[in-house]
């Protein structure tokens, strides 16, 4: 269905008939759901936090003994809070949250070079959403500290690392 037909059925309904609609859709699709309750109750850092215990979980666990060390939680996320349209101050210190738990995790470990792969994604990511949305001045330092932890550690992608950052002077 386009847009220009849902607008005009949409038009065609009478309040009670759009009220039901809506009130099935809350009640079907848990992403409307969420999505309803974070617009009228916005509890940002909350959610936040939230993220971050959940990706620190995935490096350093508390239940468990093995890390499982999956981008793709963070990476879900973020996502997720781009779609519930949270501040993009936010969206980026997750972002950067993200890679900084994970350099502390690859301190003193031999990891496969898929996880500096993954890294490198999330580091240009980070730097291409930091850089769009203007906060640049915000997190300088932060993008720093990680761009010469890696550059430190000498981790097998530096090179790349280095051409992330060039794209953004």
């Amino acid at each position: 269905m386009s847009k220009r037909l849902l607008k005009k059925y949409l038009s065609e309904l009478k309040k009670p008939e759009l009220e039901h609609q809506l009130m099935d859709l809350y009640l079907r699709f848990p992403s409307v759901k969420s999505y309803y309750d974070f617009v009228f109750n916005p509890k940002e850092d909350k959610l936040i936090q939230e993220a971050k215990t959940k990706i620190s979980n995935e490096y350093f666990p508390l239940k468990r003994k093995r890390a499982k060390a999956r981008r793709s939680v963070a990476q879900k996320y973020i996502k997720h809070f781009k779609t519930l349209g949270v501040d993009s101050h936010l969206i980026a210190d997750v972002m950067l949250y993200n890679l900084e738990i994970a350099q502390a995790y690859a301190n003193e470990r031999n990891l496969p070079d898929s996880f500096f792969k993954s890294m490198l994604n999330s580091f240009t990511e980070a730097v291409h959403y930091i850089s769009v949305n203007g906060l640049l001045v915000d997190f300088k330092e932060r993008i720093a500290g990680i761009y010469e932890k890696a550059q430190d550690r000498h981790w097998p992608n530096g090179e790349e690392f280095t051409r992330a950052l060039d794209l953004i002077d």
